[in-house]
């Protein structure tokens, strides 16, 4: 059976309308599925811990979420058993860095095309950070400092929801990013993987703890981030002057940017990242608030996911 987890407000509200003209095929086609609209934030966690008791190993439940990136990190937070879900994914959202990374469709009814076929079941990693000793998991990113400032402000303005009825919704990751780049001051982190090997960095922009390629709006910041390999890939920007730094950003939405003095991409299967000052932290996309210390790792079980023939 298909449980349709739907963010309504996805898109500057567009999800809506988006998801009246899927919940109208599913109706057209007589396909067995029950659904929920979220009403506030962390809904969607609920409903998806719920819709896992209508699964089995044997007869799993397919968890459909429709939404923007943050309705990933929410469904996959909510998950209670990995063996009794298969996840899917239709985009309704602006930035959809998880659709460039899995090689999905942005089209809504093209996904739920391949989503009702169910021709092609993966496996994808599931990492997690500890917020108020609880899992926050993420499908594609977290992170810690710039990266994460500009996720906060892009949530916060405006601006968004004009950018997005035009059609316009990456320029306004990258308009911030410039913005405040003007303004941050980097600061000290320390680094330490696989809870044995430990680095310092003085004049730390951000470090970013991916899962897939993309993040931000189209940054392909790990160009070598799988996302079934059990190992995450972190990029830390520090020590580049900021008229450097301005340069460089254009290259990442490219990968370019590997192997420029001051950028390291680093793997590990867990991470523990500690900043002298307490700055603003993301998961996919989302605020995570402002904290020091940022701990990631990667849930044992992998979680099967619905992906497009190819």
């Amino acid at each position: 059976m298909y449980y349709f987890i739907v963010n309504p407000n996805s898109r500057s509200g567009r999800g809506r309308s988006i998801w009246n003209e899927i919940h109208q095929q599913l109706m057209l086609r007589g396909i067995d599925f029950q659904y929920c609209l979220t009403r506030y934030s962390g809904h969607a966690a609920e409903i998806a811990s719920d819709a896992c008791a209508l699964g089995t190993e044997s007869e799993p439940v397919y968890i459909i979420a429709v939404g923007g990136d943050g309705t990933i990190h929410e469904v996959l937070t909510g998950i209670t058993d990995f063996d009794q879900v298969v996840f899917g994914y239709i985009p309704t959202g602006s930035g959809n860095d998880f659709c460039r990374s899995m090689r999905l469709p942005f089209d809504p009814m093209e996904s739920l095309e391949y989503i009702l076929k169910a021709e092609h079941i993966s496996k994808m990693d599931v990492p997690y950070l500890l917020r108020n000793n609880k899992k926050s998991r993420f499908g594609i990113s977290t992170g810690i400092g710039y990266d994460a400032g500009v996720c906060q402000e892009v949530l916060a303005t405006p601006l968004k929801k004009i950018f997005n009825r035009l059609g316009l919704g990456k320029l306004i990751y990258l308009f911030i990013a410039l913005k405040q780049l003007i303004f941050i001051n980097p600061g000290k982190m320390t680094v330490t993987l696989d809870g044995e090997n430990t680095f310092s960095y003085d004049h730390v922009y951000f470090t970013a703890v991916m899962n897939q390629k993309y993040e931000g709006g189209g940054f392909k910041f790990c160009p070598d981030a799988q996302p079934d390999d059990q190992l995450l890939d972190v990029i830390l920007v520090e020590g580049i002057r900021k008229i450097k730094l301005l340069f460089c950003l254009p290259t990442a939405f490219f990968g370019k940017h590997v192997g420029i003095r001051g950028i390291h991409i680093l793997t590990c299967s867990d991470i523990h990242v500690h900043s002298a000052s307490a700055l603003p932290i993301h998961i996919d996309g989302e605020s995570g608030g402002i904290r020091e210390d940022l701990t990631v790792s990667i849930e044992k079980s992998s979680l099967k996911i619905i992906l497009p023939v190819v």
